[in-house]
């Protein structure tokens, strides 16, 4: 499958899905936005892929929405391009295998709510982020969801309210990111996380994505059904019975994701 705007590689059993327009800082346009929400059904449709690397080429990660096809846009035209973002934001959370936001550069508006949406962040120490929309006339709505669902709500409203930029340290103390590398070890660093995702048996990651977020919806009452559930079904898959197995005979699994 080709794309403009995009490139993607597996190798491992990783999929590495790059925005491809450092000539426009990255920015989501809507034909990236759309390639990429395709990229990552193509990848949940992979077998053979148990990780995603959202990665980006050049100095910035990703700008936000590309302001020129916003500029002097309809209602129409608008509400075209913010359904795709959120259908883009929607599809990280869908899409079975832990996504990671690998992250050089800086990361504003629509950037900051990908790497947000992403399950997990490594960043460059040189990486920063902002909602900046605020300085502009166009306050971070859509960013804000991703944003107040990783950090906390008075740090979010501060980054929303104020459009500072804040360090990778910074993003690293109040949770928008996992793991801060150094520059040049930020695909090796993201690499290794990837790794150990993989090591595990895809079904469960799907399942483990799925109830991490479905419980996260729920009052712990709720929450501790939910999950009761989930485990004594989970107990009943080839995968976990082979893990079983494997853990009390001292071996290695074999996953056949069943």
């Amino acid at each position: 499958m080709e794309y403009a705007n995009l490139l993607y590689e597996v190798e491992a059993a990783i999929a590495v899905l790059t925005l491809n327009r450092p000539e426009r800082r990255n920015a989501l346009s809507l034909e990236l936005m759309r390639e990429l929400t395709a990229a990552l059904e193509r990848a949940a449709g992979d077998n053979g892929v148990r990780a995603v690397i959202l990665a980006a080429a050049g100095p910035v990660f990703c700008s936000g929405h590309d302001l020129n096809e916003l500029r002097n846009a309809d209602l129409h035209q608008c509400r075209r391009i913010f359904r795709e973002c959120v259908r883009l934001m929607q599809a990280l959370r869908q899409t079975p295998q832990p996504v990671i936001a690998e992250v050089q550069g800086v990361a504003t508006a629509a950037g900051c709510q990908l790497v947000a949406a992403c399950d997990l962040a490594v960043a460059s120490e040189d990486a920063r982020f902002a909602t900046p929309g605020v300085k502009i006339g166009l306050f971070c709505s859509t960013p804000m969801v991703a944003l107040t669902r990783k950090i906390a709500p008075r740090r979010a409203f501060e980054m929303l309210v104020t459009g500072e930029m804040i360090d990778a340290h910074t993003a690293l103390a109040w949770g928008l990111v996992n793991r801060v590398a150094p520059a040049g070890a930020l695909r090796a660093e993201t690499l290794g996380l990837a790794a150990r995702i993989v090591e595990a048996s895809p079904l469960v990651l799907a399942l483990g994505k799925q109830a991490f977020y479905r419980q996260l919806e729920l009052d712990e009452a709720e929450a501790y059904d939910y999950t009761a559930e989930l485990m004594a079904l989970n107990t009943l898959t080839e995968d976990a019975q082979e893990g079983i197995a494997a853990f009390l005979e001292k071996r290695r699994p074999e996953w056949r994701g069943r």
